[in-house]
């Protein structure tokens, strides 16, 4: 189940378990890199926004030496940041030049939303009431065209999005000359986002899911449903949750930086329809979404910030 693919619209296949860097704390992010490439990782998730590229780059480098194994054996996701919405190529040639690659595998828009690259903040440029400093101006349709410009340089291999709900993709796909290759999204059993993935599905996207246990003290962790699935499969509550998503037919990322969890999420198991069944239940009771950056725009996802968050 390791050396899973998937097919990208684009030609290329796309491995189905990933490492994620998100969050990754400095100074640990390389070596959790190398350990997973070490380990049989064959993809890397990281952004220009998550300031750890070097480090991810640093560990790549290392893991395939340990590995044994050619650059062209790994695929490398980074993602475009709001800021430079208008700058796609400088920001893609700012990850290659932090990652020390000549390409990466697949270049993601990483939200459906500019923010002024003349801001008081590179990455997070903020108005004077606090409020991130958006450019309402720029469509997201027109730094996606800029994108699929980015395929002819040879530095990206496909190109696609993150976070986009069926409306945004709706106002896409009517311009586009290439239909993006990917849709990373947040994806668990509490936020199982049937809708957008059917669309997906029917418009040749590949679908990524991120946090896929959650958050931190997710509510996942402890559903009964879940643990007694764990406990008829002999297995443990994370490996369920990893294995949800590769059932669906999308690839996950999983993130850690504890060697023996690296390890522990290679571990994929095959669900049936009936588990699946199963965990589908965990929603009835309402969605949850966990990921929600306060950009203070409406993302057309179809279920709603809870009151608590």
């Amino acid at each position: 189940m390791n050396n899973l693919n998937f097919k990208l619209n684009s030609g290329f296949s796309i491995p189905a378990l990933g490492l994620g860097t998100w969050q990754s704390p400095a100074g640990q992010v390389r070596a959790a890199v190398s350990h997973a490439i070490k380990c049989g990782y064959r993809h890397i998730d990281c952004a220009y926004v998550y300031g750890n590229e070097q480090e991810v780059g640093e560990g790549i480098k290392d893991g395939m030496a340990a590995a044994g194994i050619a650059r062209s054996e790994l695929f490398v996701t980074t993602k475009l940041w709001c800021t430079y919405h208008t700058r796609a190529e400088q920001n893609l040639d700012l990850s290659l030049k932090l990652l020390d690659l000549e390409y990466v595998d697949l270049y993601l828009m990483h939200w459906p939303v500019a923010m002024n690259p003349n801001g008081n903040h590179e990455k997070f440029p903020r108005l004077a009431d606090g409020s991130r400093d958006i450019m309402t101006e720029r469509s997201h349709i027109n730094t996606y065209k800029d994108m699929e410009n980015l395929l002819s340089t040879g530095k990206v291999k496909s190109i696609g999005v993150c976070n986009y709900s069926k409306r945004f993709l709706k106002e896409l796909l009517p311009y586009v000359e290439v239909v993006p290759a990917v849709n990373q999204i947040e994806n668990h059993p509490l936020l199982p986002q049937e809708e957008i993935i059917e669309f997906c599905r029917l418009k040749g996207i590949h679908i990524t899911a991120y946090s896929p246990l959650g958050s931190s003290g997710s509510p996942l962790m402890k559903d009964s449903r879940i643990l007694k699935l764990a406990e008829e499969k002999q297995t443990n509550v994370g490996t369920i949750l990893l294995s949800y998503h590769i059932a669906r037919g999308s690839s996950v990322l999983a993130k850690s930086v504890t060697p023996s969890r690296i390890e522990e999420n290679m571990h994929i198991i095959t669900l049936s329809d009936a588990d699946l069944t199963v965990l589908a239940e965990v929603a009835r009771g309402g969605v949850q979404r966990f990921v929600y950056p306060e950009f203070g725009v409406d993302f057309g996802f179809p279920d709603k910030r809870p009151a608590a968050l």
